[in-house]
């Protein structure tokens, strides 16, 4: 029974949230690469789940939707600032959070002008997404993130982030440590411009949560 009302209220979530409008931010070039890394945190930790990936995206599969979520629980691990609750053990622990995520654009040579993300204000003030100069075999991919309090199903925040990357020389010098390797689907993109992408988005999808969830929910 239990069970059963703990996926009843997934839906309430899901369709509360789809009501809350995105929040866009912009970036430069270099947003990601010059960014002071954000300090060593060892407090209570909020109890989250996360939702499977929507796969909205034409050339993204369910696997791409899969190796995302993995690549970001684990980066959400890495960052000590969450307890990720797994669907298996939700009769025993429930979270307080539910995160969805959609895949809405996925891109591995998209064609075009300068990288950019989406720009506008509201919650979380921190600058989200990622670019990398350059208008060369460019890669780009976009993530809609969504976070709610499970017990009142209450959408919290939500963004988009959006990242592009291209096959110029210029490197990434930080951010990338605690994102973990590619996951399932994703290895066919390893040292491509796919992957500058990809990493970016879940970097900043992190970044954007450790900023706008709310200091009560850490309590664990």
């Amino acid at each position: 029974m239990k069970r059963i009302i703990f996926t009843i209220g997934y839906g309430l979530i899901i369709v509360s949230v789809a009501g809350c409008s995105l929040i866009h931010r912009k970036a430069d070039v270099g947003t990601v690469s010059g960014r002071v890394a954000r300090p060593a945190y060892s407090g209570p930790k909020a109890r989250i789940a996360v939702l499977d990936f929507d796969v909205k995206a034409a050339k993204a599969t369910g696997e791409i939707g899969v190796g995302l979520r993995e690549m970001l629980i684990t980066a959400l691990i890495n960052s000590n600032r969450f307890t990720i609750v797994e669907r298996r053990a939700q009769v025993a622990q429930e979270p307080d959070l539910i995160i969805t995520a959609s895949v809405s654009e996925f891109e591995p040579q998209a064609s075009g002008g300068r990288a950019g993300v989406g720009g506008g204000g509201g919650v979380g003030s921190g600058v989200l997404g990622g670019l990398l100069g350059s208008s060369l075999n460019k890669a780009h991919m976009v993530l809609d993130i969504s976070i709610a309090d499970t017990s009142t199903s209450k959408p919290l925040a939500a963004t988009r982030v959006q990242a592009q990357a291209s096959d110029v020389s210029r490197a990434i010098k930080g951010g990338f440590s605690g994102s973990g390797g590619l996951g399932a689907g994703l290895s066919v993109y390893a040292n491509t411009p796919m992957e500058k992408a990809i990493r970016i988005c879940i970097i900043e999808v992190v970044r954007y949560m450790s900023q706008v969830i709310p200091a009560s929910y850490y309590k664990y």
